[in-house]
């Protein structure tokens, strides 16, 4: 019974495929997304990070390899927004709700084609401008004294008396995994978030993920989907990985996270559906609001309430070999710290506007996200890299919580939960509906 949602809906996706992929307008509208994805493989020839991952057809693989010295910014804007009218024009017209719906959506991943070639050629907008052109929502500004609130519950938590980022950090060095014991409990981590996300959902039987630890990277973890129901998942070890992390990096990265996301939307729209437009994933564009706001919600869906410090303390951090002692404190700490997540966002306000330099940057990250030194300064780097990409974390989480939720996906009812949650990674979802 747990898995009969998605062979209903798998049913109803193929029997609603048959019934309208002879249709001039889905002809059409099939046309039009070969040209999206075209397009942003040609964007990315230039801009290295703009496409995330491609598993299409190599025969929408731009024609011409041969990258020009100089950017063509004006003729790949021109495209961009000649695209952008036609998908319009099928976004209103269209008779097939399944067809407005992808017009929709492929005109809002266009928008943020458009602002992308901007950035790419150091055209700037503010922060806010620049979240709402990328990924279709400019997430709420919150002040100093909503953050101090949550250090002061913080403070009457910590034991010792000073600064609280000092205390939370002393806790914290009590649960930091062994660089020899890291391929093991990562490899725990996601075995068991693998295991209970397969108690709700039937995954393609050939999937599967490679681990890697690497350095040099301005993130903490990475899935590089392949296609074909393969990810290569990587870890950075240049800063310290604390046990929590080991669960985050086996949800966010992995299960129910981008590996089924990913995985999901290949199988049901790209090779059931036929929907091409799925085998292309733009870094910079709303479906990453989606897909690291489920990627961090799903961390929920799989360890709901307690279940993270009672994995941690029966397998994780015995196969990591440090004591149990203060792990339940711990995870207290960072439901609070958890709270905090949105100052990063206020960081890369004042990083990109100008109004903080990096190193107050730095200190600002520092107090208010309680990063110690060497995350702060990685994340100040990925600000840079990635610019107003940090709101996906936080306010994506957010917005993608606050829609399951408001639709019946509670922790009181997890199996609605899950079944919501599958949805929302089987669909081309827009912004505006996943505030709806």
């Amino acid at each position: 019974m747990k898995k009969l949602f998605f062979l209903l809906l798998c049913a109803g996706l193929f029997a609603s495929c048959e019934r309208n992929a002879d249709k001039p307008e889905t002809k059409k509208l099939n046309k039009l997304a070969e040209q999206y994805v075209t397009l942003g493989l040609t964007i990315g020839q230039y801009d290295k990070d703009f496409v995330d991952a491609y598993y299409g057809p190599d025969s929408l693989k731009p024609k011409d390899t041969i990258v020009k010295e100089e950017f063509p910014r004006d003729s790949l804007l021109a495209s961009t927004n000649e695209l952008m009218n036609e998908v319009r024009l099928m976004a209103h017209s269209a008779q097939v709700d399944s067809n407005r719906l992808r017009a929709n959506w492929i005109y809002n991943q266009l928008i943020a084609f458009n602002a992308r070639l901007k950035i790419y050629s150091e055209e700037y907008s503010s922060f806010d401008e620049e979240s709402k052109q990328l990924f279709g929502v400019a997430a709420p500004v919150y002040t100093e004294d909503h953050f101090k609130e949550q250090l002061a519950l913080l403070d009457s938590i910590l034991p010792g008396k000073g600064n609280v980022n000092d205390r939370f950090q002393k806790l914290a060095n009590k649960f930091v995994i062994p660089k020899d014991k890291l391929d093991p409990v990562i490899k725990a981590a996601i075995a068991e978030a693998r295991k209970r996300t397969l108690a709700h959902y039937k995954l393609p039987a050939e999937e599967s993920f490679s681990l890697e630890f690497v350095t040099n990277k301005t993130w903490n973890g990475y899935n590089w989907y392949q296609g074909k129901y393969k990810s290569l998942v990587q870890i950075n070890t240049d800063i310290k990985i604390f046990i929590d992390r080991a669960i985050d990096v086996g949800s966010h990265e992995s299960y129910p996270g981008h590996h089924v996301y990913n995985m999901l939307l290949e199988k049901n729209l790209y090779h059931d559906r036929g929907w091409v437009e799925l085998s292309m994933y733009p870094l910079f564009s709303p479906q990453s609001l989606i897909a690291e706001g489920s990627a961090n919600y799903g961390i929920e869906v799989a360890f709901p309430g307690n279940d993270k410090v009672k994995f941690a303390k029966s397998t994780l951090l015995p196969l990591a070999g440090l004591d149990t002692t203060g792990i339940d404190l711990y995870f207290r700490a960072l439901d609070i710290k958890g709270k905090l997540n949105y100052a990063r966002n206020e960081a890369a306000r004042g990083l990109l506007s100008g109004d903080m330099s990096s190193s107050k940057a730095q200190s600002y990250l520092r107090k208010y996200c309680l990063m110690n030194d060497e995350t702060a300064e990685k994340s100040v780097s990925f600000i840079k890299k990635y610019r107003s990409y940090v709101i996906n974390y936080n306010y994506g989480l957010d917005l993608v919580k606050n829609h399951i939720e408001k639709h019946g996906g509670t922790a009181k009812n997890p199996q609605k939960r899950w079944e919501l949650f599958g949805k929302l990674l089987s669909s081309e979802v827009t912004t505006e509906e996943l505030q709806k």
